[in-house]
């Protein structure tokens, strides 16, 4: 009996100090990649941020991608309202200025909510996309500079665009200078929708007005991504992105725990985190495969078997988040699976901040640290949510070693 009840000490003991030791090390990554921003991304001239970084941080082009300014603003924000460490004035004060730049210069034609693309570093408008993805990163940016200075200018910003972006996706998308052709396919792609819906949680959050206007919203957006699903493949199209899946996932996992639905919250876990894992690990070099194609055939994107940054960041929040929900250990061990592919392959211990861009075998492909696509978002956020939840899963075991011991398992026979 001893010997069994000091095996299970044993065995919480080492579970907590593995924790531990991921949570000491997230935490430590996450000042190392922040300080990397802070020192070579901000625009003292004109406000906002410079992503376009080669591997020691120089600026290697000048444009300023409007969804990667506001995913920056949002970062520092979020940095600043939750963590006692990071709540300094020199990441408000850039806070601050990127979203001023963003409320001079993101939108092309004012009144007109549409965004551009990109901006020239003082602001002129380069390009436009016919999406909504400059302007819920604006959104966000604004919700969260609001929550950290209480000014009600930048959440009227943040709830006018939202209401833009609603009228868009779900009544007349003529605004964003798309076409309705004829083969446009009735599904929209599973991005819009999921940003919808982690725009629904960023707006809700403590805010029951808010929440309750868009409760219908966020159903919506659930069963918009769920229909992407069916039998294990993607219905819209067969190839997909392993990260985007993954993703969806964690966004998923939220609005079913928001809705205390067990059983979706199971259905979850199987479909957008264990389904796209176990199909997108490559078994040869590890890591994820960037596309994957629903039917086993061979996609066409070029980069498919590359390894990316972000999906890696992506399955790390959803394998800890779905551990810390079911605590189901398979969940915490593909979380410990990934972290440590993750943090072997893409981080740049010599000069700060993570590669993004690996060959299939692992080896760095490109060595620029931002550009179009990476900004200080991906790589902060999970870093930031990993030591949230490890924080929260090791306070649950804190009192675990106070608690009386399981019962003893009967031996076969015994009466």
């Amino acid at each position: 009996v001893m010997d069994w009840g000091l095996r299970v000490l044993q065995d919480m003991e080492k579970e907590q100090e593995t924790l531990y030791a991921w949570k000491k090390r997230v935490g430590q990554e996450l000042d190392s990649v922040v300080a990397f921003w802070m020192k070579h991304s901000h625009d003292l001239e004109h406000g906002g941020f410079f992503t376009c970084l080669g591997r020691d941080g120089q600026v290697y082009d000048r444009l300023k991608y409007v969804w990667l300014q506001g995913r920056q603003v949002w970062m520092y924000c979020r940095l600043y309202r939750n963590f006692e460490r990071f709540h300094r004035t020199d990441l408000l004060d850039a806070a601050k200025a990127g979203g001023e730049f963003l409320l001079r210069y993101a939108r092309v034609a004012p009144p007109s909510k549409k965004c551009a693309f990109v901006l020239t570093q003082d602001g002129c408008p380069v390009k436009v996309q016919r999406t909504i993805f400059s302007e819920c990163f604006y959104t966000m940016a604004m919700n969260e500079l609001w929550r950290v200075t209480g000014e009600m200018r930048y959440q009227n910003e943040a709830v006018e665009m939202m209401d833009q972006i609603v009228h868009w996706v779900r009544e007349d998308p003529a605004g964003l200078g798309r076409p309705q052709l004829s083969g446009t396919p009735a599904t929209e792609p599973m991005a819009v929708p999921m940003m919808l819906l982690s725009l629904v949680e960023q707006l809700g959050e403590a805010d029951k007005e808010l929440a309750s206007k868009y409760l219908e919203l966020g159903d919506w957006c659930a069963q918009r991504i769920l229909q992407h699903v069916q039998v294990g493949k993607a219905t819209c199209s067969p190839t997909f992105q392993t990260g985007h899946a993954l993703e969806a996932g964690w966004f998923l996992l939220q609005h079913a725990i928001r809705k205390s639905d067990p059983k979706l919250r199971a259905y979850i876990i199987d479909k957008f985190l264990l389904l796209p894992f176990h199909s997108g690990w490559d078994p040869e070099h590890g890591g994820l495969f960037y596309f994957q194609d629903a039917d086993d055939l061979c996609p066409t994107q070029l980069e498919w078997d590359m390894k990316l940054w972000w999906p890696h960041s992506e399955a790390m929040i959803a394998f800890l988040m779905g551990y810390s929900d079911s605590g189901d250990p398979a969940l915490l061990h593909l979380f410990y699976q990934v972290a440590e592919y993750t943090f072997c392959q893409f981080r740049d211990p010599e000069f700060g901040e993570w590669f993004g861009y690996l060959n299939r075998e692992g080896k760095v492909a490109l060595t620029i640290k931002g550009g179009p696509f990476k900004g200080c978002f991906h790589v902060p956020r999970c870093l930031a949510m990993c030591e949230q939840m490890l924080d929260a899963l090791l306070g649950r075991l804190e009192p675990a070693h106070a608690a009386p011991l399981p019962a003893v398992p009967a031996r076969e026979g015994a009466k």
